[in-house]
């Protein structure tokens, strides 16, 4: 005679319908709740910004989304060549995106079509031209002299002033959007010793 062993397996305890639906709620609670802390998370250390003008051209299109480091300046400082965004000094409603040419205590000086800062010329390449106007500027402490790469056709430190720093959003890291130009920003050093 054979031997036959059988197995009895439990069966699962049937769900309830009303512990599905608990188990859907809490699921949903939880990937809102985690959106929400990625969302404020994101946002506390970036911002977007969209180039609404031609005062950064050829740099900046209009049109263009920009991610911004909120964090840059809370542990590093500004240099020149930087591409800020800060809050326009005379609304700061308004966000105003450029670059910055001169730090606390620089002599800015622009005639002739150059700028020089503390008696160096910059070395410019990314200018759509030369400036056409006359500035000469000390920055004052805690701020920057700021101005257009669309030197002609931007509204800028030569026109209203420096920047402070408790204006500064942040430095711009990258364009995302239009895909087609997506580009990580460069921040070179502008300043060059005279020939």
């Amino acid at each position: 005679m054979e031997n036959y062993q059988t197995e009895v397996i439990p069966e699962a305890p049937k769900r309830s319908k009303r512990s599905g639906c608990f188990s859907f709620a809490i699921d949903t609670v939880e990937t809102v709740l985690l959106a929400l802390i990625l969302f404020f998370g994101i946002n506390a250390i970036s911002a977007r910004v969209r180039v609404e003008n031609i005062s950064m051209l050829p740099t900046l299109q209009p049109g263009e989304f920009v991610l911004i480091n909120k964090l840059a300046y809370k542990v590093g400082t500004p240099s020149r060549g930087d591409i800020i965004v800060f809050h326009y000094p005379r609304d700061p409603k308004e966000d105003y995106i450029k670059r910055v040419i001169g730090l606390p205590g620089d002599t800015v000086v622009i005639e002739n079509g150059h700028v020089t800062v503390n008696d160096q010329v910059l070395t410019e390449p990314y200018i759509a031209a030369q400036p056409t106007y006359s500035s000469r500027t000390v920055v004052p402490e805690n701020s920057l002299f700021v101005l257009g790469d669309n030197r002609n056709q931007s509204s800028d430190s030569h026109s209203w002033g420096s920047v402070p720093y408790d204006l500064v959003v942040g430095k711009a890291v990258f364009i995302y959007w239009p895909l087609q130009n997506f580009q990580v920003i460069s921040h070179p050093d502008i300043v060059r010793a005279s020939p």
